[in-house]
């Protein structure tokens, strides 16, 4: 079971936003939302914002389809953090001109899936042994041979032995 939510125009840069969203990529939902309970970035807050809507997504899906579901095996999927449309400001400068403000904003978008059970007996095949001294690669040959040095040019050419001037010896 698979559900997502988004979150548009988060008065947040993206960059910053990513900062936060990397911290819970790919764990489990629990141990997700405690790195954003103690997170001190304001992004911390609309991550969580927008991971507790996923599960409630997740939730209302599973009560549909008459699933069980269960909040503790879900996982963050995919997390990212998008650029959104950009607020654009001027402020007045020095000399009668007008510097630009780029107010920045964020599309956050999570995925949250539940986990696959873990396989209880998973029976281990003994490993392929073979015979002594065959298909085994000798040291010797696995070491890389002392190549000569050349004299090339920055730009890989070899170097060209400077031209003599006419009246030199």
């Amino acid at each position: 079971m698979e559900a997502r939510a988004i979150q548009r125009s988060v008065r947040q840069s993206p960059r910053k936003m990513r900062l936060v969203i990397d911290l819970i990529r790919g764990r489990p939902v629990p141990e997700a939302y405690a790195i954003l309970r103690f997170s001190k970035k304001f992004a911390a807050k609309q991550i969580h914002k927008v991971l507790k809507s996923a599960v409630a997504n997740a939730e209302q899906r599973a009560a549909r389809s008459d699933r069980k579901l269960d909040v503790d095996q879900l996982r963050v999927r995919y997390a990212a953090v998008n650029p959104g449309p950009t607020l654009k400001r001027f402020i007045s400068a020095a000399m009668g001109r007008a510097t630009p403000i780029l107010k920045r904003t964020s599309h956050v978008e999570i995925h949250v899936a539940e986990e696959a059970a873990p396989a209880t007996s998973v029976s281990a095949a003994p490993a392929a042994t073979t015979p002594k001294g065959k298909g085994q690669p000798k040291a010797a040959a696995t070491k890389p041979a002392a190549k000569a040095k050349k004299k090339t040019t920055a730009r890989g050419g070899k170097k060209k032995k400077p031209a003599r001037r006419k009246g030199s010896k």
